[in-house]
């Protein structure tokens, strides 16, 4: 397990000889190319030390790297404010957001898909303004008006990936207890009932609940996230939240086990539409 920087290195360092070797380049070859000492080739690609986005440009053009969006993904792992779309909005929020959120926002934004249990909250990318606003506060302690305004926006504006070209696919499994856990008051968790109920029906959501009658399963031992990319599952990873700071898994044996798991919580939890039922039977106060 690694903190988010280093996977992110060492991803960018891995996809980086996958593409000079394509290129049927040594990295001695690359070095020559950029005019670069062999050393800092290998430094690169075996995620030892940073490189600049400029530094990644140099590369993908020697290797004659032509799709877009492996390019733009590549160089946002290298750190890159550029982009449009849904990309990089959240350097505005340098001052009040930690690295390692930072480095989930930077993730979320890129992927094409995302697969989540949560069992204890809704998942962010679902939240409404005022659940968002009553998990934070509980959550963070020690916050003045200014700092919780600024991390409920940036809740908020991360939920910009589902409306997104082309969106995000969100799969999500939630633990009824995530349904049943009063955050905020009763009005705010009604509201956010009939948020959930609204985000259900949108295609690019999938959203089921695994009821209390389901019994142990594999997601007791906690919530989890895994990012999917389009351009390349060597960038694929895994996500464990923890309160002070956030663990990434990218070993393929890692990601296998953790997507079995998800598979299986998908079985053994209510189909999409029966957990719509679910979900306004709680609304309902049943």
């Amino acid at each position: 397990m690694q903190h988010g920087p280093a996977v992110r290195r060492r991803k960018l360092g891995a996809e980086l000889r996958a593409l000079r070797t394509s290129a049927g380049l040594t990295s001695g070859e690359a070095a020559r190319l950029v005019g670069w000492h062999q050393s800092k080739v290998s430094r690169i690609e075996t995620g030892a030390s940073g490189v600049k986005p400029a530094d990644v440009r140099l590369l993908l053009d020697a290797y004659a790297v032509a799709d877009g969006q492996l390019r733009e993904l590549l160089l946002v792992l290298a750190g890159s404010d550029e982009g449009g779309g849904r990309h990089h909005w959240w350097h505005a929020y340098r001052g009040v957001l930690p690295p390692t959120y930072r480095d989930f926002i930077s993730l979320e934004s890129q992927a094409s898909a995302m697969s989540t249990l949560e069992t204890s909250v809704v998942p962010g990318l679902l939240q409404t303004p005022a659940y968002a606003r009553a998990v934070t506060r509980a959550a963070v302690g020690g916050l003045d008006d200014e700092r919780l305004d600024a991390l409920v926006e940036v809740r908020l504006a991360r939920q910009d990936v589902l409306r997104s070209d082309p969106p995000l696919e969100l799969s999500a499994v939630l633990d009824e207890a995530v349904l049943r856990r009063e955050i905020g008051g009763p009005d705010v968790m009604k509201q956010q009932l009939e948020r959930l109920l609204e985000a259900a029906r949108l295609p690019q959501v999938r959203l089921q609940v695994l009821p209390f009658a389901a019994g142990a399963h594999v997601g007791v031992t906690g919530p989890f996230v895994i990012f999917s990319f389009s351009s390349t599952s060597d960038l694929d990873v895994v996500v464990l939240d923890h309160l002070t700071s956030s663990l990434y898994l990218e070993r393929k044996e890692d990601l296998r086990a953790y997507t079995e798991a998800f598979n299986a919580l998908q079985i053994h939890a209510l189909s999409p539409e029966d957990s719509l039922d679910y979900i306004a039977g709680i609304g309902a106060g049943a």
